[in-house]
């Protein structure tokens, strides 16, 4: 492993010299690739959108080096991330992509941690994902481990969970168990009795089922009450499952870009205050 350490170091060199060839954009710049890339698929503007933004994965992998991971590893699932940002950022919100993407690159990189941190799924839930992270800080302002039993009552409360919210994370965080293997302080609860089961019952789904049958029949009455240039356009570019871009669907009405935007906008604006009364029942 000592002998591995030195080629590690110079990959991740060799990464960071190969990265810094790439230029930083301009807020216009930036704006004027994003652009083509939403509304004509340009992927040489994606290709810029990308590596202009490399440096920012970097720096945002470094935060969580302490986990124990490669940060090789940790970058390759940030740029992930950052990709899966580009392809759906859309420009015209006002917001700067760094602003968009940082999400979406420490979603990518904690989800890599914590799938890789144990066999067992630890993050069973959103509010158990943050409970992990915040753990291990924890942990480390207290001693480095919370080994006292009258140490965990505190712990607990600063992280604002329960006590056997507390001993359940770290109980996964020590690694990998047998799942019939009995959890500290629980009175003889196991491993296997922790993991929650998020599954919808059988009235769950019908109810969903009926729900979705509901809204997308009202969708389509929603949609038929516009006029013939509005439906086309929001059938096209919405509902799609390859939406065409704004230039095409101009050449098609023999319109301008522009044109077809502001007729999408008002479309959707008469489309979301139809449902609105429906979406708040």
């Amino acid at each position: 492993m000592v002998a591995q350490l030195p080629v590690v170091a110079d990959s991740l060199r060799l990464y960071m010299t190969e990265i810094r060839r790439f230029p930083l954009l301009s807020e216009a710049e930036e704006y004027s690739y994003a652009v083509s890339l939403y509304e004509d698929k340009d992927l040489t503007a994606a290709h810029s959108l990308i590596t202009s933004n490399l440096r920012f994965v970097v720096k945002i992998a470094y935060e969580f080096r302490h986990y124990g991971l490669k940060m090789l590893d940790l970058i390759q699932e940030g740029n992930i991330g950052l990709m899966m940002a580009v392809k759906k950022f859309n420009p015209h919100k006002g917001v700067r992509l760094i602003s968009y993407a940082v999400w979406w690159i420490k979603a990518y990189i904690q989800n890599h941690i914590i799938s890789s941190w144990s066999l067992l799924k630890i993050g069973t839930t959103q509010a158990q994902r943050k409970l992990f992270f915040k753990l291990r800080q924890t942990k480390s302002a207290m001693t480095g481990t919370v080994n006292n039993e009258e140490e965990i009552p505190t712990a607990a409360e600063s992280l604002h969970v329960s006590e056997q919210e507390f001993l359940e994370m770290e109980q996964r965080m020590r690694g990998d168990c047998s799942l019939n293997a009995e959890i500290p302080g629980s009175d003889g609860a196991t491993a296997l009795e922790s993991l929650a089961d998020n599954r919808l019952n059988q009235e769950e789904l019908l109810v969903e089922f009926q729900e979705n049958q509901n809204l997308q029949q009202k969708v389509a009455e929603v949609v038929s009450r516009l006029n013939e240039k509005e439906r086309y356009i929001i059938e096209q570019r919405i509902t799609a499952d390859e939406p065409m871009t704004l230039q095409e669907i101009a050449s098609h009405f023999s319109i301008s870009r522009e044109r077809v935007r502001q007729i999408e906008e008002g479309a959707l604006r008469k489309t979301k205050h139809a449902l609105l009364p429906y979406l708040a029942a």
